[in-house]
């Protein structure tokens, strides 16, 4: 009796020892290694942003950069914090904040439409929202986009602008299409997919200028709308917000966030911030 209580006990063993290696090589092949997790503690502090949104966060030689990505890193070198660049699906963006998986979303993100969405910092950017189309197109103005098909990103702001303030413009153009990131819209307009791309001034300036033929693509001049980027933290998070904003003050004071703008000139970045 004593043998067989000891062999099924053995088993069980095994058995246990078993599941649990192939719980955790599966916990693994999920991608829930823990070994590899981010631990979101008071010394971390973790930046969600869209990696195809230049000049402000986007990947570059396999490196996440971008002018909100630099004022990240210089609050935390100042705060003692670890920067954690977490790039995010957009339309995912209040779940991950909501779940404290980042703590704000900054990455041009439009403070217009959303301000009681959020617990928002000071606006340090006027944002404009463009129509960018081939120079040869023959659309030099709004008017001109009438009968045409207009391109724009799934819940930017430019999209709100088409469907609000400015649906009359909108509702000239034989249809205004969605696409998942401004990446798409532009090869788009390249292959003649679309006729124009409705975008933010700052990533309209880099796709021209990142592209193998900067002259064959123009913005036309009369923009659709204006708008103020600011930090978003969760609903509720002013403590988190005073501390950074506080930061950003000691920035704009002592001009680490113009020279840091400074770096972008070309997308320009400058001419955009709000000065104190």
């Amino acid at each position: 009796m004593n043998k067989k209580i000891g062999v099924i006990l053995a088993l069980v063993l095994v058995a246990f020892l078993v599941m649990g290696t192939a719980s955790a090589g599966w916990f693994d092949f999920l991608g829930g290694d823990s070994s590899d997790a981010v631990t979101n503690d008071n010394d971390t502090f973790i930046v969600g942003f869209d990696a195809e949104f230049p000049p402000y966060g986007f990947s570059e030689n396999g490196e996440y950069v971008g002018f909100d990505l630099d004022l990240a890193q210089e609050v935390c070198d100042r705060n003692n914090w670890t920067l954690v660049k977490q790039p995010i699906d957009w339309d995912a963006k209040d779940s991950e904040l909501n779940s404290g998986t980042i703590d704000c979303i900054w990455n041009g993100f439009t403070i217009n439409g959303r301000e009681d969405d959020y617990t928002w910092s000071e606006p340090y950017i006027d944002n404009k929202q463009v129509i960018i189309v081939k120079t040869d197109s023959g659309i030099d103005s709004i008017e001109d986009l009438a009968g045409k098909t207009v391109e724009t990103q799934k819940d930017s702001s430019a999209l709100a602008a088409l469907e609000g303030d400015n649906k009359t413009i909108a509702d000239t153009f034989a249809d205004l299409v969605q696409v998942a990131d401004y990446n798409t819209a532009f090869m788009d307009l390249q292959s003649g997919a679309c006729d124009a791309v409705a975008m933010d001034i700052g990533v309209a300036q880099y796709q021209i200028s990142s592209s193998n033929s900067s002259d064959s693509y123009k913005i036309l001049d009369t923009p659709i709308s204006s708008e103020q980027y600011g930090v978003g933290f969760k609903l509720g998070n002013t403590a988190l917000k005073d501390q950074v904003q506080a930061t950003l003050d000691e920035m704009y004071a002592d001009g680490t966030i113009s020279a840091i703008a400074e770096n972008y000139t070309e997308y320009g970045v400058p001419g955009s911030l709000i000065q104190k």
